[in-house]
């Protein structure tokens, strides 16, 4: 049986997201911004569907997905791109390759106790955002 990502996540944790935005050439207005964010996720999960909202003050980002089927993403609010993503499990990580302009860009998911840990990469850059879960 795959994790548990149901909950609400409040961030901790935000490392080289600096280097992530640029290498999505995103401005460096909106990217000075961002880097003050505190972000929250909410996920329901209902056992490979998946209903994901990332929020803070700036922008909200909606992303629904299931385990294993492909679909095309749109970045809206983000870096505005359209990707074809494809998240799979891997033991209990969740794994996503997104397939674009970009290369190497995806992200992994996977908990530790009650924290949340996010892997965003990009190109030659990797940000690691960590989330405590939210009691």
């Amino acid at each position: 049986m795959p994790a548990d990502y149901n909950g609400t996540w409040e961030m901790e944790s935000n490392e080289n997201f600096e280097g992530y935005m640029k290498a999505l050439d995103i401005d460096f207005a909106t990217r000075k911004i961002a880097q003050h964010l505190k972000q929250t996720k909410e996920l329901v999960q209902n056992g490979d569907v998946f209903q994901t909202k990332t929020l803070s003050t700036f922008r909200n980002y909606n992303l629904d997905y299931t385990v294993g089927v492909e679909f095309e993403e749109k970045t809206k609010g983000l870096d505005n791109r359209t990707v074809q993503s494809l998240v799979t499990w891997e033991n209990d990580k969740l794994i996503c390759v997104q397939k674009g302009e970009k290369n190497n860009r995806g992200w992994k998911h996977w908990i530790e106790g009650d924290i949340l840990h996010l892997e965003l990469t990009c190109e030659d850059q990797v940000c690691h955002q960590t989330f405590k879960k939210k009691q």
